[in-house]
């Protein structure tokens, strides 16, 4: 069959796309909440395609695609089999960009902060992330440096100021005295920013680019604006990451149209079980019964104590979750193991479903 009669076949549905070349090799996995409009998407207006795109759609030979109830099993799918399949043009078109932590280690009394590949468990350091841009830390940790004056590029000699602090982007850590204790208060501080305990580093922050774009200055304000940005993702990132770690056990219901829903049960960043049910085929009490039934199967054994980490391999899956609760898309509980009593469940579902009992 021609390819672009096959798009025409397509389901109007949530879904992966698994494009192959003329060998079988599968070169490119992706994912749709409309398989037809996206891959029909391909074929169509191919001068402004970027060039990548270009080159992907001379090799694409052939496609499958797998059909999903809902996008955020095509997301997890599609992330799940971009890191089994590694498809050549998944890692031409990712941003040039790795796993990176933020780094705040404590020496000799004076700390530091910096960007690392891998946390070093021999050191007694405080980490943030992982996160996936490189360059994204490294520009945040650029712009806290250079706002708070932490930027020393000779921090080790005691006795001689460096240049930055003849730059004004030193406070005189170099030079060892007080400066060394007003250093380690602001390290504290970026601490608290990045643990979301305080933010008011980054108030300051917008404060001076306000004050620079009232005064015209308007790279200055261009400037800060972008180390604002960067930070403010991070601290997304942390954000979605401390979620992950502290809720262990979360039930979700998604409605897929006026007679049909989908229930997930997650455990950190993995689904432990989905099912559909179609309302209208079940009384009430049915639908109750089996969905308490799987909330005890896959909850009611698991252990809380158990710490969960979120680590490189982990963050992609991570990221899809959260954005997912936090969407529109879903009704969604978080269930300790105190609420996992018959009377407890059912007032969970009744809200889960938006139903009285």
């Amino acid at each position: 069959m021609d390819l672009k009669e096959k798009v025409k076949n397509l389901p109007s549905s949530p879904g992966v796309y698994i494009m192959k070349n003329s060998f079988g090799d599968i070169i490119y996995v992706g994912k749709s909440k409309n398989l037809k409009n996206r891959v029909s998407s391909y074929f169509q207006n191919s001068k402004n395609h970027p060039q990548k795109i270009e080159r992907l759609v001379k090799t694409l030979k052939d496609f499958d695609y797998i059909i999903t109830d809902t996008e955020f099993e095509a997301f997890m799918l599609e992330c799940k089999l971009i890191k089994k399949l590694k498809p050549l043009y998944n890692r031409l078109m990712k941003s040039p960009s790795s796993y990176i932590y933020i780094e705040i280690i404590s020496d000799n009394n004076s700390m530091s902060i910096k960007a690392v590949n891998i946390p070093n468990e021999k050191h007694s350091a405080t980490y943030f992330g992982p996160y996936t841009s490189r360059s994204t830390v490294e520009r945040s940790i650029q712009g806290i440096k250079e706002f708070c004056k932490i930027a020393c590029n000779n921090p080790s000699k005691k006795s001689t100021s460096c240049l930055n602090y003849s730059l004004d982007l030193c406070l005189g850590m170099c030079m060892g005295g007080e400066a060394i204790e007003k250093y380690n208060k602001i390290i504290n501080k970026i601490i608290d920013l990045f643990s979301g305990i305080d933010g008011k580093i980054l108030e300051e922050m917008e404060q001076k680019m306000l004050h620079a774009s009232n005064d015209y200055d308007f790279e200055t304000a261009a400037k800060y604006r972008d180390y604002i940005s960067a930070i403010k993702t991070l601290v997304s990132k942390e954000r979605v990451i401390e979620f992950t770690e502290d809720n262990k056990n979360i039930a979700i219901v998604e409605y897929l149209n006026d007679s049909s829903i989908k229930l997930f049960l997650v455990k950190g960043n993995k689904i432990l079980f989905k099912e559909k049910y179609n309302m209208n085929s079940l009384d009430t009490k049915r639908l109750y019964t089996s969905i308490k039934s799987n909330i005890l199967n896959y909850f009611k054994d698991n252990d809380l104590s158990i710490t969960i980490q979120v680590n490189k391999e982990d963050v992609d899956e991570a990221q899809i979750i959260y954005s997912y609760l936090k969407s529109n898309n879903c009704n969604y509980a978080i269930i300790q193991d105190v609420e996992l009593t018959p009377d407890c469940i059912d007032d969970l579902i009744s809200s889960l479903l938006h139903l009285k009992k």
